[in-house]
C-alpha cells in the first residue's frame, strides 16, 4: 500500500514552487494546497463580520474559532481546490479585492499565523498532499518526507514576473518588477515570525536555467528513488 506522503515546497515569489506544486499534484494524484488561501479566508471572515482589519486582538481570536478547510476541487471551473469557511464553499470569495487590500496585514499578525499554523498542519498530516509556501518545511510541516526548496535568481523571477503582468494586461516596467522582487525578497527573509529560509534537509533546487517540466521531473526523481509513491496513472 501506498504510504501517506507530504511534499513540501518552499522558496521566494515568483520560483515557480506553485505551478510545480499543482503538476506535481495532478500527476501524483495528490491534494495541492496553498497554504496562503489560509490567510484569504481569514481575511474575509473579519471582513463578513465587520471587523476593523487593523484590530489584530479581534482578528486574531476570529482565526482562532473560524474552521477552514481545503479539499480537491468539486467543479471544473478553473479552481485548483475548494477552500471552505465554516463549511461553505468560498474559494473564488477570495479573490475579491477587499479580500485582496488586506490579506497581507492579517497575515503579518503573530496570532493568526499560529492558529492557522496548526489548522495547516491538520491538513498536511491527512497525507497525499504537496504543499506550497514560505515556511512549510520550517514551521508548518517539519516532519515532511520530501522537503525542497526552489529558488531561482532574483533577476529571472523578475523577468518571469514581468512577464505573466504583461500576459494580464498590465504596464510595469522589468526594471521596477526588479526592485520589488529584492524588496519582497528582504521582507521575507528578514522578518521575526516564520522567516523564509531553506529547512536543513530540504532538496535545494535552482530553477534559474530550468523549465518547469525539468523540475518537476527532478523531484519525482527524488520521490520514486525511495519507492513510496508513483503516478496516479501507474
Amino acid at each position: 500500500m501506498m504510504e501517506a506522503t507530504m511534499i513540501a515546497i518552499d522558496g521566494p515569489v515568483a520560483s515557480g514552487k506553485s505551478t510545480v506544486a499543482m503538476r506535481l499534484a495532478d500527476q501524483l494524484g495528490y491534494l495541492y494546497f496553498d497554504t496562503g488561501v489560509m490567510y484569504r479566508a481569514a481575511t474575509l471572515a473579519a471582513i463578513r463580520a465587520g471587523m476593523s482589519i487593523e484590530d489584530e486582538d479581534a482578528v486574531s481570536g476570529l482565526a482562532r474559532r473560524i474552521d477552514i478547510d481545503v479539499q480537491p476541487p468539486s467543479r471544473d471551473d478553473g479552481r485548483q481546490y475548494d477552500v471552505l469557511l465554516n463549511g461553505e464553499d468560498v474559494t473564488w470569495d477570495l479573490r475579491t479585492r477587499p479580500v485582496e487590500a488586506n490579506v497581507s496585514a492579517v497575515s503579518s499578525y503573530a496570532a493568526v499565523r499560529e492558529a492557522l499554523t496548526a489548522k495547516q498542519r491538520a491538513i498536511g498530516l491527512r497525507g497525499r498532499v504537496v504543499l506550497v509556501g514560505r515556511d512549510i518545511g520550517t514551521i508548518v510541516l517539519p516532519e515532511a518526507k520530501y522537503k525542497i526548496y526552489l529558488d531561482a535568481s532574483a533577476e529571472e523571477r523578475a523577468k518571469r514576473r514581468h512577464a505573466e503582468l504583461k500576459a494580464r494586461g498590465i504596464d510595469r516596467s522589468y526594471e521596477r518588477v526588479l526592485e520589488e522582487t529584492c524588496r519582497r525578497d528582504a521582507i521575507d527573509t528578514s522578518r521575526d515570525i516564520a522567516p523564509l529560509k531553506a529547512a536543513e534537509d530540504a532538496l535545494w533546487i535552482d530553477s534559474t536555467a530550468m523549465t518547469i517540466e525539468e523540475v518537476v521531473a527532478a523531484i519525482l526523481d527524488l520521490v520514486r528513488a525511495e519507492g513510496t509513491v508513483t503516478d496516479s496513472s501507474d
